[in-house]
């Protein structure tokens, strides 16, 4: 299956220029404070062809790619290019840092959770099927080469995203001399305040009501990443389900928040403590705490 929607669009508002386009199944917004409109399109231009990159290259729903290379492998070794290379180590440290929790193998619990809002909670025995395909530890990994056991996958899902709005910080830095702002779907980075020295001004979702924002934040530089439930979820008997699993039982992190947004130097960092926390249950706010970052909470 291949996604492609490749338009974008540009014009003035309040004294930038804001273009936008779709990638990764997401909005992507990027607002430039300033300059002319021809260096506005050709920034436009390559921070959307870049995430179109990131998405064609690691996206699970395609068949010409290196996700699907991998995963119809029949557990013989592939070798990984220096890119796709960097997302897997970061992946590995993950899983180690959560000691377990985070595992881009648990993709394929999604053959028997569907997060569409609804009310149909798997049986215990379809997910007992599921998960001896689950597991990182599993997986053979030494660069260049990774070696996937017959019929298990990756999903770089959880990574991918934050990757790309850091790979378009990067670009709009190395060509752009106004400050700007990148957003993908929620995940950002600003570079700096607006020449007037106002911040840039952006909304936390409210998990109940997807759309509107439960509150307003002041943003001068740096990244933030929201991680939460507010549209992948299920509702059974009262009991509100995230979309969040625990690789180790097949079933929704406990008492976890329905949102959580971190903010840090870059967005894999705001991404990585968002994640992390969401799979700590109720003690996420305690590790965020730990790690001395500042956070906003809904439960």
């Amino acid at each position: 299956m291949k996604i492609e929607n490749r338009e974008t669009t540009l014009q003035q508002k309040d004294g930038c220029w804001f273009g936008e386009f779709v990638a990764m199944a997401s909005p992507c917004q990027l607002m430039i404070d300033g300059g002319d409109e021809l260096q506005a399109r050709l920034l436009l231009d390559k921070v959307a062809s870049d995430a179109w990159r990131i998405e064609t290259t690691y996206s699970r729903y395609r068949d010409d790619n290196i996700v699907n290379e991998i995963h119809n492998a029949k557990g013989k070794p592939v070798k990984i290019d220096d890119e796709a290379a960097r997302l897997l180590g970061f992946a590995d440290e993950l899983y180690e840092m959560s000691d377990g929790l985070f595992d881009i193998t648990s993709g394929v619990l999604r053959r028997v959770w569907n997060f569409n809002g609804g009310d149909k909670i798997p049986e215990q025995a379809a997910i007992n099927k599921i998960l001896p395909l689950v597991g990182w530890h599993k997986v053979s990994w030494k660069k260049p080469y990774l070696t996937l056991p017959l019929d298990m996958q990756i999903d770089f899902g959880g990574i991918g995203k934050e990757y790309a709005v850091d790979r378009a910080a990067g670009l709009m830095s190395a060509d752009c001399e106004q400050n700007f702002l990148v957003n993908f779907g929620g995940d950002m980075y600003v570079s700096g305040r607006r020449d007037d020295g106002r911040a840039w001004r952006t909304g936390i979702e409210n998990p109940a009501r997807p759309g509107t924002a439960v509150s307003m934040l002041d943003v001068y530089k740096g990244a933030l990443a929201t991680s939460g439930d507010a549209r992948r979820f299920l509702l059974k008997d009262g009991v509100r389900y995230g979309h969040v699993l625990n690789p180790k039982t097949g079933w929704p992190i406990v008492d976890a928040p329905h949102s959580m947004t971190v903010a840090a130097s870059t967005c894999v960092e705001a991404g990585m403590l968002s994640t992390l926390s969401l799979l700590q249950g109720a003690g996420a706010e305690q590790f965020l705490d730990e790690q001395n970052v500042e956070y906003w909470c809904i439960r």
